[in-house]
C-alpha cells in the first residue's frame, strides 16, 4: 500500500525576530521566515543564486522555544510539512491563500559565539546536577558548525 508523504527539511536564517503570541484558548504560536539560497552555474559557466523565503508556524512547545532562543540572522535547521491555509480578503473580497511550513523540530546551528544577541533574552541557565563531594565537574561540550554532520 502506498502512503503519501508531505515532509519539508530546510536550512537557512531567520530574516526578522520570531512573532509569539496565543491563541484564544492558550496554546503557545510562534511565527517566522526563513531564508534559504541556493547557488548553481548556469550554462554560460557564471555562477548564480537566489534565496527563497519561507513563512514558519511552530506550535505549544516548539514555538516556546523558537520564540526564545530564535532571533533575525538566526541559522537554524527545520522539519515540517507544509499547509495552506485559504481565507477571504475582507477589503478586497477575494479569497488568498498562504503556504506554511507547519514546524515540528528545529535545532540551532549557530555556535553560542556567533549566535544574534537578543535585548529581552535572559539567558536559561540549567539547573546545576548534584555532585558527589570531592568530584571534578565535567565541562559541559560545545557544537560547533564543523560538528554537524550534514
Amino acid at each position: 500500500m502506498a502512503r503519501d508523504l508531505n515532509k519539508v527539511m530546510l536550512i537557512g536564517r531567520l530574516g526578522t525576530d520570531p512573532e509569539m503570541r496565543y491563541t484564544a484558548t492558550g496554546s503557545p504560536v510562534t511565527t517566522f521566515r526563513v531564508a534559504v539560497g541556493r547557488q548553481w552555474r548556469d550554462g554560460n559557466g557564471e555562477n548564480r543564486e537566489e534565496t527563497e523565503w519561507f513563512s514558519v508556524v511552530a506550535w505549544n512547545k516548539l514555538a516556546e522555544i523558537c520564540g526564545q532562543y530564535l532571533a533575525k540572522g538566526s541559522r537554524v535547521y527545520l522539519e515540517g510539512r507544509l499547509q495552506t491555509r485559504s481565507w477571504e480578503d475582507q477589503q478586497s473580497g477575494q479569497t488568498r491563500s498562504r503556504t506554511e511550513v507547519i514546524a515540528s523540530d528545529m535545532i540551532l546551528l549557530d555556535s553560542r559565539e556567533s549566535r544574534p544577541s537578543r535585548d529581552d533574552d535572559v539567558p536559561a541557565r540549567e539547573a546545576p546536577r548534584p555532585r558527589r563531594p570531592g568530584s571534578q565537574p565535567s565541562p559541559t561540550p560545545d557544537i560547533g558548525d564543523e560538528d554537524i554532520p550534514f
